[in-house]
């Protein structure tokens, strides 16, 4: 049976105009399980380009911090992803144009997306069910958040999530991996031999993009989600609020960066574990002006488990956007490494976490907490 038919056949509500709508958009490309699935298609909204129409990177190529230097001003974000060893930086520039990098990081595959609409920026685990994954975008959003898919199986894959939720993986999940979003200047001070992924992305046609913001002003205070969006509006917040969204055993957080840029720092304790959440300025949104460089200053965040060789530290702000722990008086980054005092060297156990619009947070775990 053909994509289209076999959506339909197995739709929830095969007269739902959305539902109808979002089948009819699907061609003979596809080979999906589309009989599995853990979410009515009505959901799905086909968000203009067609399969693979934002193309994915899949051969990765990275420059030293020194050649990456001379294309990326100090503010700019960039996504982080370190493991083994190996520091990675992603730059927004490039990820708001691909959403997608298959790459591997210390031996570690790994898949690095960004969803500009949600302003999520996560990174998983590529190895499933004895399976290295490569992924690509589907063409689809689902509450505004990209729907990417795995060529292995082309089961569908909520980002904001991690969760499948059409094909053969449906109703599985992936590995979330840290990916923190700091500026350039964060990270080549503390990576100076780190590797930052190049313009050179395989995708001539899109080397005079980068840079370029094509979502100018989306993120503007009191501003609405576009029309992808239609889940459930959380009032606690307003929609385009960023928060440090934070999920452990023992409950679920968000901190809202309207109050982060006041505090700078919260520690505070989730089920059993004692974390400390940082916020830092110095970091360019890439959803404000025409060129990211020149985008207002959102500021940048780390979460981190504050026990440290079994002992408990309280933080504070410190001089120069840093950080201190009352107990020893070392001074922190943002990236969780002590970098003076007497633990000068040592790092604090990095916490997942990410820095969504509370809109496309707060519709997939509305039982949230907000912190203010």
């Amino acid at each position: 049976m053909r994509p289209l038919a076999l959506c339909l056949a197995t739709a929830v509500a095969v007269t739902s105009p959305a539902a109808t709508a979002a089948c009819a958009q699907l061609d003979d490309t596809w080979s999906t399980d589309f009989s599995k699935r853990t979410v009515p298609m009505e959901e799905l909204m086909a968000g203009g380009p067609s399969k693979d129409g934002i193309p994915a990177i899949d051969k990765p190529q990275f420059e030293t911090v020194e050649q990456a230097n001379r294309w990326l001003g100090k503010r700019e974000p960039v996504a982080v992803v370190e493991m083994n060893g190996e520091a990675k930086a992603y730059p927004l520039q490039i990820l708001i144009w691909h959403e997608i990098v298959n790459d591997m990081v210390g031996d570690t595959p790994v898949v690095v997306t960004f969803c500009p609409l949600c302003n999520t920026t996560l990174a998983f685990d590529r190895r499933f069910e004895g399976r290295v994954l490569d992924f690509g975008t589907t063409g689809y959003l689902r509450h505004s958040d990209l729907v990417m898919y795995d060529r292995q199986t082309e089961t569908w894959w909520q980002q904001a999530t991690g969760k499948a939720l059409i094909g053969e993986y449906a109703g599985s999940s992936l590995t979330f991996i840290g990916s923190p979003v700091v500026s350039w200047n964060e990270f080549r001070a503390q990576y100076p031999a780190g590797k930052v992924l190049s313009r050179d992305t395989g995708h001539p046609d899109y080397a005079d993009r980068y840079g370029r913001n094509p979502y100018v002003g989306y993120d503007a205070a009191g501003s609405s989600p576009w029309g992808f969006f239609n889940g459930r509006n959380d009032t606690r917040l307003p929609a385009k609020e960023r928060i440090v969204a934070v999920e452990l055993e023992g409950g679920t957080r968000a901190y809202p960066f309207s109050s982060l840029s006041e505090k700078r720092v919260v520690n505070d304790k989730i089920g059993d574990r004692h974390i400390v959440v940082f916020w830092t300025p110095g970091t360019a949104s890439a959803l404000d002006s025409a060129t990211i460089a020149a985008g207002r200053d959102v500021g940048a965040t780390g979460v981190f488990d504050r026990v440290l060789d079994g002992k408990r530290l309280d933080f504070e702000p410190g001089d120069d956007s840093q950080f201190r722990d009352k107990e020893t008086g070392s001074t922190w980054n943002v990236l969780g490494y002590a970098t003076a005092g007497p633990l000068s060297g040592r790092r604090l156990q990095p916490i997942n976490h990410g820095n969504h619009f509370w809109f496309a947070w707060a519709v997939f775990r509305p039982e949230t907490k907000v912190v203010r």
